[in-house]
């Protein structure tokens, strides 16, 4: 078969294949590593505070220093050059993520930034920010991180069903905890919005506790999330307390609203009272918890685990309107419809 792939395309694939391979070698040889970054992400004028390289012939090569703003001529420059990567060194991880948080919102209100590649820098600064919260949840910094992206997601979301399903097209259909945090606080808020609640204070509190509604699982131990088979009742009492766990953990920190603890201690309960942590049933159950434990059960379904392949979004719909009484049925009809099949993003 002829391939239809642009000539531009596969040397671009080319160039991409060549790079992963040149960095892999590097790692076997005991050099340091590197990693790939979003051009698009570099702010002009700004100072880096992380040194970024390119690739000259097969050998990476400092191009601009961590001390030294990147200007609009260093971004000509690598236009010019058809420059399709750029790269950090891996003990730089921690600063760039730093200067994308710190710069997100110029970020996603740039108009020469393409509206994929908006919902690409979201979605990996999220993914990042939620591991750096996973490894160190009473670290009262991380809970402020967290809650300002939360609200520069929540600005990315409320320009409308356009910056969703950009959203939708990246999302990670493979299970981890971080990913499936954000996803669920993504799907939470948009939710919320399809709902008609536009109101920025209410979604910071909806969305703070989207985000961090697995934070109790830092807290299960590792065989256990990771099992490979389903797991047996003495380790199922021990996954239950995940909830519990995630409130003191936030209680800590003292730094989110009270109803932002909803979803996070809530998020396992049904409306007939068959969930965990409490068995709580519909009028013990917050709207916050109602919409997040859609989300919460939605993603679950469509990502693929260990033990449990993925299924499509009808399937995924269809299984949950078959568990009666488990959701609040008209949070589950307005989501049915916001994850219809005119969303590009949805797998169907």
């Amino acid at each position: 078969m002829i391939s239809s792939k642009p000539k531009s395309l596969s040397i671009l694939l080319l160039m991409l294949s060549q790079s992963e391979h040149l960095l892999k070698k590097r790692q076997e040889a005991g050099q340091p590593a590197f990693i790939p970054i979003h051009v698009e992400s570099l702010r002009i004028d700004k100072v880096l505070g992380f040194d970024i390289y390119i690739y000259v012939g097969r050998e990476l090569v400092l191009y601009r220093s961590q001390t030294l703003p990147f200007t609009n001529e260093n971004l000509e420059r690598l236009r010019e050059n058809n420059v399709q990567q750029i790269y950090i060194a891996h003990e730089s991880k921690a600063a760039y993520q730093r200067y994308i948080e710190e710069n997100l919102s110029d970020i996603l209100t740039d108009p020469k930034i393409e509206e994929v590649k908006k919902a690409e820098i979201l979605y990996d600064t999220s993914k990042a920010l939620i591991k750096d919260v996973l490894a160190n949840p009473t670290y009262s910094e991380n809970i402020k991180r967290s809650q300002g992206l939360v609200e520069n997601t929540i600005d990315y979301i409320l320009k409308g069903r356009d910056a969703f399903l950009s959203l939708m097209k990246i999302t990670s259909f493979n299970y981890y905890t971080y990913t499936h945090s954000v996803n669920v606080a993504t799907f939470s808020l948009a939710l919320a919005r399809q709902l008609g609640i536009n109101d920025r204070d209410q979604l910071m509190v909806l969305g703070t506790g989207a985000l961090l509604h697995d934070v109790g699982k830092s807290k299960v131990p590792e065989r256990i999330l990771t099992k490979r088979t389903s797991l047996n009742r003495s380790e199922f009492e021990i996954m239950k307390k995940h909830p519990g766990w995630g409130g003191e953990i936030l209680r800590e920190t003292d730094m989110i609203h009270e109803e932002s603890y909803y979803p996070v201690l809530h998020h396992h309960e049904r409306m007939d009272g068959s969930g965990y942590p409490h068995g709580l049933v519909e009028a013990d159950m917050h709207p916050y918890s109602r919409i997040v434990a859609i989300a919460d059960v939605f993603d679950a379904l469509t990502t693929e685990r260990v033990y449990q392949s993925a299924i499509e979004t009808f399937s995924a719909l269809k299984l949950m309107h078959g568990m009666k009484n488990n959701f609040d049925p008209q949070l589950l009809r307005e989501f049915t419809v916001l994850m219809g099949p005119n969303s590009p993003g949805v797998r169907y």
